[in-house]
Parts: C-alpha cells; structure tokens; sequence
C-alpha cells in the first residue's frame, strides 16, 4: 500500500481508538463520561443519571445527551479498557507514519493547483 494510504488507515485507526470519527464530534465528552461511570458505580441507572448531564457545546448545547448517546460512551469505554494494547498499537503506529517520508507536491505542481 503506498505511503498515503498508510498514513490514512493509521490516522482512522487512531481515531478511532481515542473515540473520535471522522464525522461529529462526540456528544459525551471525558468529564461527562467520568461522571457516569461514578454514578453508576454507585449504583444508578442510565435513565436516573441522564436527565442530570448536559451537553456543553454543539447544536444540542445546553440539553441532556440521549440514554443511547450514554449507553454508547459507556461500551466504547469498556472497549477500550477490554484492549489498552489497540490504543497503544494505534498511537504507536500513527507517530510512525507522521515521522515517515511523505511526499508532496512538487513546487510547480503547487503553483498550478491554486
């Protein structure tokens, strides 16, 4: 696969470990997430904690994130603690890609483009 390729793949794979997609950003942010895993240590249900989160930024800013957006935080969480080793590997090989050789476009090319 050739070295652009590469460094695509790695950087979904790293996206991917750390939560992120290549789409929205995610409605659960880290705090929030802590906040239910406390509280559901503690015993309490998704559907008790819920109404108390609120969303702090984006299109829904100010309202309480929805018992799926919850449900879905909290199994990527398990995931990732399920396989800390994917996390690693995918730091590990994206900081490989970004330190490799990666060409670029040729000054006369540039000039054309824009």
């Amino acid at each position: 696969m050739s070295t652009p390729g590469r460094i695509i793949l790695a950087a979904i794979r790293y996206s991917r470990a750390r939560l992120n997609s290549s789409g929205r950003p995610p409605v659960i942010a880290d705090d929030m997430l802590h906040t239910v895993l406390r509280r559901r240590a503690g015993g309490e249900s998704v559907e008790q904690i819920q109404p108390d989160l609120i969303i702090l930024t984006g299109k829904r800013k100010g309202q309480s994130p929805s018992v799926a957006s919850i449900c879905r935080a909290l199994a990527e969480h398990a995931k990732r603690e399920a396989y800390p080793e994917a996390d690693e590997q995918a730091h590990a090989d994206f900081a490989d890609l970004r330190n490799a050789d990666v060409p670029r476009l040729r000054p006369d090319a540039a000039a054309l483009s824009s």
